[in-house]
């Protein structure tokens, strides 16, 4: 079949056409897929931007449905994202706690109801429960485009971290603001003025003390007058001073003078920069310290000035163990020039220096001792030390640490004492070896009262212990220690008032004492020159004994004269008084008056009686010749002392009866002596008699036989008492010799010899007599025999 060229042009046509179209549609369809791989492109960066961005989106339409990315549901703890808005709520008793709380979720769902309405956005922040998670939501209407009908769009942020950032920052605020509180009360209440300029150096803050300093109202009154407190200085005001500061961003500190409370005050001003903010400042009261400072140099001048008059060196050496002062002995003794203290000089240089000028004791290792004076500086107490120096020069050195480190070193020159103390020494030894050598007891005592030295014979006059007398004691306790070996202990006092006298009265006294031992003491006070008292004591035993014993030979001598006169005169008496009796009677019987027997008896009586007496007499002067010459004839024999005094009494039975007496014999049978119930007779008898002559009518006789006491050297004692008229110590001795005074008139007549013949007669049995009268009381007599 022939084709025509029109068919095949049109063919051609068609084909050309559909070529053109199949192009066409390959371009088109390459088009699309290129725009649907940048769209999937563009969606795969989108999704990777939501899940990275900061901010998750939750989309909420009208019917409570939602759309969100499943981090969001991660976010809440959710194990998928829910479909509606209220599956967003925490599901009781699940153990992960996820979702939101009920009340959460319903404020939630109100503020999106609202925005859906009225397309007000609204901002929330909510606190998952049971978790740290803190998120932030803010909600706007959606875009038509993104989701028409009225959805709401939340964007959710997570600000857990920013959330505590803020708290933390919060708190620090809070601090903050409360220090910076607590910083302006301490300012204002700072006793101390205080201000701040600002970088126009203009007072911008002041506290209360500075304007209590500058006598303002107030503080604003302060900063609208830019008042100042403190007065410029060489020409330059307070705030021209801070601003050196200011520039130079240095502390400065000064010290100057203000008018405060209208008195001048020292001041220590600080200005202090703050930055390029400004300038802070205060000033410190420093008028009581420079007061005491000023105060401080006054004393120590004065104390310098003082120690520049003592006798003994000084030298203070401060922490870094410099010498600092010396006065002017310390630099006598160590040679020392104003150059050297000036200088500062170190203590070990000192030290060596004072070596060369031979001024510290010579040692075999000189840099060993230098260190270990060294050591001083560091020590607690105190150290003192002899030095003995070249050429006999004695120190006497103080070491005395001080607080701050350093040293005082307190020397004396000690060689002229050490010489006066030898000396004096010597001098002691030699008082003390002279005082021991005298025979007199010697003791001397302060004004105290108290003993300060006595020789070796004082203790043993006094029978004193050494221990008592090396305690020192006082007078009171020396003289109570005295009184004890005294027959009078309180003739102590007279010691004591000897002792007063001469250390308080500064006057001489003496007296004499008896010690219990028999030894008599002469002793006296005596002042000495240094204020103290003197008490010598001497033994005067042997030479009382020696003057007692001639008083007594010459009184006896004068008594045996007088006894003998007196015995001749009362021999007289009693021998012519018989005889003259006897010779009268006889001669009237030779006359022959008595013619009448019974007178003529009478006479013969009387003659017999005159015989009796005198021949009693007779025998008494026989038996005390007898007894004086050692003759008398003794027949001892065995006698009960109670029946032998018991037969004497009753022979004088009627003599007691017609004198109106009683008698009392006192004792137990059974006391046994040896003695001549003759001789002895008569002794008792001639007692017994005087006490029967010398007892007044009712008066009373006790005759008392008593027993020897333990270790007495006899074995029976008689004691006979009576209560009569008693005699005199004269009377008494008159007695004695064989006479009894009569008044005021001659002898009166007695009934023998009576006591010195009872005296010989007991002496004959080795026995004693002891008559004790007193006038107006009676007599008693006592016989101690063997």
């Amino acid at each position: 079949m022939d084709i025509s060229p029109l068919s095949l042009v049109l063919i051609a046509l068609v084909l050309a056409a559909w070529a053109a179209g199949a192009a066409l549609v390959v371009l088109r369809a390459n088009r699309s897929v290129g725009r649907a791989k940048a769209m999937r492109t563009s969606l795969k960066r989108m999704q990777t931007l939501l899940d990275v961005a900061p901010a998750l989106p939750l989309l909420v339409r009208v019917d409570g449905r939602i759309e969100a990315p499943d981090r969001l549901a991660r976010m809440l703890g959710l194990a998928a994202m829910p479909k509606y808005l209220s599956e967003l709520a925490a599901t009781p008793g699940s153990p992960k706690g996820g979702g939101l709380a009920q009340a959460q979720l319903d404020q939630l769902w109100a503020k999106i109801q609202t925005t859906q309405k009225s397309a007000a956005p609204f901002r929330m922040a909510l606190n998952l429960p049971n978790s740290q998670r803190s998120l932030a939501l803010y909600g706007t209407l959606a875009d038509p485009q993104v989701s028409p009908g009225g959805a709401a769009l939340v964007w959710v942020f997570d600000f857990t971290e920013s959330h505590g950032e803020m708290a933390r920052l919060r708190a620090a605020a809070a601090r903050a603001t409360g220090d910076f509180a607590a910083l302006v009360g301490l300012i204002e209440a700072a006793p101390m003025p205080m201000w701040f300029r600002d970088a126009d150096l203009k007072l911008q803050l002041v506290n209360q003390a500075y304007v209590d300093a500058v006598g303002a109202m107030g503080a604003a009154e302060v900063v609208q007058g830019q008042i100042e407190l403190l007065e410029p200085e060489d020409g330059r005001s307070p705030a021209d001073i801070a601003r050196s500061t200011l520039q130079s961003q240095d502390k400065s500190e000064r010290i100057v003078a203000a008018t405060i409370h209208g008195a001048r005050r020292t001041l220590r001003v600080s200005d202090l920069p703050l930055g390029q903010e400004g300038v802070a400042g205060y000033a410190i009261d420093i008028e009581e310290q420079q007061q005491v400072a000023r105060e401080f140099r006054a004393f120590r001048d004065a104390q310098r000035a003082l120690l520049d008059q003592l006798s003994v060196g000084v030298a203070l050496f401060d922490a870094d163990e410099r010498l600092t002062f010396a006065n002017r002995p310390f630099r006598r003794l160590f040679s020392l020039t104003d150059e050297a203290i000036e200088a500062l000089t170190p203590f070990d240089r000192f030290l060596a220096e004072a070596r060369e000028r031979g001024r510290t004791p010579e040692v075999r290792d000189f840099p060993e001792w230098r260190r270990e004076r060294g050591g001083w500086f560091g020590m607690q107490a105190s150290i003192e030390e002899a030095w003995p120096l070249p050429g006999g020069t004695h120190l006497r050195v103080v070491a005395q640490p001080l607080p701050d480190g350093g040293l005082v070193l307190i020397t004396e020159d000690r060689t002229e004492s050490l010489a006066l103390s030898a000396v004096r020494d010597t001098l002691l030894r030699t008082r003390t070896a002279t005082l021991d050598s005298l025979f007199e007891a010697l003791a001397i005592f302060a004004p105290d009262g108290s003993v300060q030295l006595w020789n070796r014979s004082f203790a043993g006059t006094w029978g004193l212990s050494g221990e008592l007398l090396d305690q020192h004691p006082s007078a009171d306790e020396l003289l109570s220690a005295i009184g004890r070996n005294l027959v009078r202990p309180e003739e102590a006092s007279l010691i004591g008032a000897a002792v007063r006298a001469a250390t308080l009265d500064r006057r001489e006294k003496e007296g004499r004492v008896e010690l219990a031992d028999g030894r008599t003491l002469r002793f006296a006070g005596i002042p000495l020159p240094d204020g103290n008292g003197l008490l010598t004591v001497l033994d005067i035993t042997a030479s009382q004994k020696a003057e007692q014993a001639l008083r007594e030979r010459a009184e006896a001598l004068e008594e045996a004269d007088a006894v003998k006169a007196r015995f001749l005169a009362n021999m007289s008496y009693e021998f012519r008084t018989p005889l003259t009796t006897i010779g009268g009677y006889a001669e009237l019987l030779k006359s022959g008056v008595a013619s009448d027997p019974a007178q003529a008896g009478e006479y013969v009586d009387a003659i017999l009686a005159a015989v009796e007496r005198l021949t009693e007499q007779v025998e008494n002067v026989l038996d005390l010749s007898q007894s004086e010459a050692g003759l008398l004839p003794i027949r001892k024999e065995r006698l009960d002392v109670l029946d032998f005094l018991t037969t004497l009494v009753r022979e004088r039975e009627a003599a007691i009866i017609a004198a109106g007496l009683s008698l009392d014999l006192k004792g137990r049978r059974g006391r046994i002596i040896s003695a001549d119930p003759r001789q002895l007779g008569r002794a008792v008898g001639n007692l017994i008699d005087n006490a029967i002559a010398h007892t007044p009518e009712g008066g009373r006789i006790v005759i008392e036989i008593r027993k020897a006491p333990e270790g007495a050297d006899y074995a029976v004692e008689i004691g006979i008492a009576d209560n009569g008229r008693g005699m005199t110590s004269q009377e008494l001795a008159r007695a004695a010799g064989g006479t009894v005074p009569r008044g005021e008139g001659a002898p009166e007549r007695r009934t023998g010899l009576g006591i010195p013949l009872a005296r010989q007669l007991i002496a004959a049995h080795d026995g004693t007599l002891d008559i004790a009268s007193r006038k107006g009381a009676g007599t008693t007599a006592t016989i101690r025999l063997p």
